[in-house]
């Protein structure tokens, strides 16, 4: 039976996601702390948006995801906001505008290859904040939401540089593996047969199962030395 409080990540361990919690709580209390120190359009305002939490917990928990890339953080929150301004103002039932506001908003995102979970919620917040928010128009996109977005990444690139992460994130070097049976086209056509998507990139995967391929071959040559004769091969 799995412990309850294991970890859900594939190659996760306890240190670095107390390093992870850590760099969320000291890098977003920063952002907060630099952001309010910057004149925004409005007085009433929000000096940090809520997003950028859900942003905090992909930048520190995952910074490998293709989602938590800087990129995705920025783009994928300020693009967001400005498809919530646009369903705010052309569409005047909320509920319908809420709904377009966060699908619009997955398409742009899509399109612009800059996918990230929170901006669908920044987006959703240009449609039913405050009244500050509305009066604040496109504005809105780029301040709080952008500079809050840029005080992030910029942190997090730090505090990961300190902590010796990769991030922005660099996927490693496939490396050789004996007779490789798989190549990046088999990967898709997998990919593909499953109708599903993974929050890793391709070229991680691949760099996954090659090295996956090298220890299993290096397992099976070292249990064909150990074996004695005559012992059947599990």
């Amino acid at each position: 039976m799995t412990p309850f409080f294991s970890l859900l990540l594939a190659g996760a361990h306890w240190p670095a996601r107390l390093l992870a919690c850590l760099g969320a709580a000291l890098c977003l209390a920063l952002t907060f702390l630099v952001c309010a120190r910057l004149p925004l359009s409005q007085a009433d305002l929000p000096i940090i948006v809520a997003p950028l939490g859900a942003s905090a917990v992909l930048v520190f928990a995952v910074p490998a995801s293709p989602l938590a890339q800087p990129w995705s953080v920025i783009g994928g929150n300020v693009v967001s906001a400005l498809v919530g301004v646009a369903a705010y103002h052309l569409i005047p039932q909320t509920a319908l505008a809420a709904g377009v506001a966060v699908g619009g908003a997955i398409l742009a995102m899509s399109l612009l290859r800059c996918l990230h979970p929170p901006g669908g919620a920044a987006a959703l917040t240009a449609v039913i904040g405050s009244p500050g928010i509305h009066a604040a128009g496109w504005t809105f996109a780029f301040a709080p939401v952008g500079v809050n977005s840029v005080a992030l990444v910029a942190l997090g690139i730090l505090y990961h540089r300190m902590t010796r992460h990769s991030y922005p994130h660099r996927a490693a070097a496939p490396g050789t593996a004996p007779a490789p049976g798989l190549h990046a086209a088999d990967i898709d056509a997998a990919l593909a047969d499953l109708h599903e998507t993974f929050d890793i990139a391709p070229e991680d995967l691949d760099a996954l199962l090659t090295r996956a391929e090298a220890h299993a071959a290096a397992r099976r040559a070292g249990s064909t030395k150990t074996r004695q004769p005559g012992t059947p091969v599990r």
